[in-house]
């Protein structure tokens, strides 16, 4: 791998612990496409740091999990304005 995309990958996850957002979040500040930041600590982050995976496997999970929620909260925002 080369070493700016393991730099890449390690503030990729930095940023997402510091701020809990989303991963289409963290690929517009990195101006990178959501798939690729999602391989970015998906694949790649495990084989550089296995630490860091397993609290952003924690993240990831929490923003999984609240999915759904966000997408009742938009369409609810959506539909108020009609």
């Amino acid at each position: 791998m080369k070493s700016y995309i393991e730099e890449r990958v390690l503030d990729i996850a930095q940023y997402l612990l510091h701020t809990k957002c989303t991963v289409r979040q963290v690929a517009s500040v990195f101006c990178v496409s959501k798939s690729t930041a999602h391989k970015d600590l998906s694949y790649r982050l495990p084989q550089l740091d296995k630490s860091l995976y397993k609290e952003v496997c924690k993240v990831l999970g929490e923003n999984w999990a609240e999915r759904y929620i966000r997408g009742g909260e938009s369409t609810k925002r959506k539909y108020k304005g009609k």
